[in-house]
């Protein structure tokens, strides 16, 4: 694929070489509707062709011989896909009605609906505080020589990036490779009387598993018996804790582990994971859904709000590594997130006046 651009109500698509039509999947995901169009032995070629035109258009090498295209819309729709008269290398594909286009370069920026643009703008009043787990002496879990601790910022600086354009006053607990003890990473929440904190971490697991174990975990502050949320806590929780008694641990945690904060925190996980869920698989159908689970966090306890533990992906495994560390899907496991936080402040505003 050499180029995409949006004109007169379709993406049309350029190719290098005639198009095979027999190469071309089309099927559709739903919840939110989109249509998704598989171009077997394609790549993408150079920087014309963008990865995202807008909110409604996405573009992704979706694997070393497939290019993935995504039209996603509020309602569904039946698109309409052909090859213009005479022409064996473009493909025109119709977008839903009533988006809303504006030029920029060679090609047309795509935007969803105005009045919901002009909610993004909005400026709101929650404040929300991200924390990129480990940094510094404390590398996190390492997997094919990459490390947590990067991969984690670079996400958190994406999900800050998304927020502040949404009009939302947001904060990151670390912006370079620093390490930060406990009370350091939920202060920062406390004195900005945030609405929510999220904390970004990636899960690892021993060597005789790493083929195995992969996939997106949300996590939200509770003592459990399930020896898998035990180890990763146990893990996320050993650098965080260096110098605490063991009695001191058990106070920590039996003074938060009742109470609205819980329940609120729940809510929000299962708001951030389903949205995670579902960008992530726009593009990666494989992705594995870990779920959401509770799990003593420490590094929950002294956020005193609704807060939250993600693990993004099994940084251990190879496939989902390389995944991981790519921009696009970067971007995707970012706009989940976000929208997640908006879905539980939007259900919150309707509960309670904040």
């Amino acid at each position: 694929m050499t180029k995409a651009l949006v004109k007169k109500g379709e993406l049309r698509l350029f190719f290098a070489k005639p198009l095979d039509k027999q190469k071309i999947k089309h099927f559709t995901l739903p919840n939110p509707h989109r249509e998704i169009y598989d171009f077997k032995d394609m790549k993408i070629a150079h920087k014309r062709v963008p990865l995202g035109l807008g909110n409604s258009v996405r573009i992704a090498q979706y694997n070393s011989k497939t290019v993935r295209v995504v039209i996603e819309s509020r309602t569904p729709f039946k698109p309409t896909a052909y090859q213009p008269l005479f022409s064996k290398d473009t493909y025109h594909i119709s977008l839903p009605k009533g988006s809303a286009y504006i030029q920029k370069g060679n090609a047309r920026q795509a935007y969803i609906k105005p009045q919901i643009t002009k909610q993004i703008r909005k400026r709101h009043t929650e404040v929300i505080v991200i924390d990129a787990g480990h940094g510094g002496h404390d590398s996190g879990a390492i997997g094919g020589g990459k490390k947590e601790k990067d991969l984690v910022l670079q996400i958190s600086k994406r999900v800050i990036k998304q927020l502040k354009k949404r009009g939302y006053p947001v904060y990151l607990t670390r912006a370079s490779d620093r390490f930060l003890k406990l009370n350091q990473r939920t202060r920062i929440a406390d004195k900005k009387d945030a609405k929510v904190f999220i904390s970004i971490h990636a899960n690892s697991v021993v060597k005789s598993k790493r083929h195995k174990m992969q996939g997106i975990e949300t996590f939200f502050l509770q003592n459990t018996r399930d020896e898998r949320s035990q180890r990763i806590a146990a893990r996320e929780n050993n650098a965080v804790l260096k110098g605490t008694d063991r009695v001191s641990k058990h106070v920590i945690l039996d003074s938060v582990l009742s109470g609205p904060k819980i329940v609120e925190s729940n809510k929000l996980a299962i708001d951030i994971h389903k949205r995670m869920m579902t960008n992530a698989r726009s593009l990666y159908r494989d992705v594995k859904d870990g779920g959401v689970r509770h799990a003593p966090f420490y590094v929950l306890v002294g956020a005193s709000r609704p807060s939250v533990l993600i693990e993004v992906g099994y940084i251990s495994h190879p496939k989902e590594r390389k995944r991981l560390f790519s921009s696009n899907y970067q971007n995707l496991l970012a706009k989940g997130i976000v929208e997640g936080i908006e879905n539980y402040l939007q259900n919150r505003r309707r509960e309670i006046d904040f």
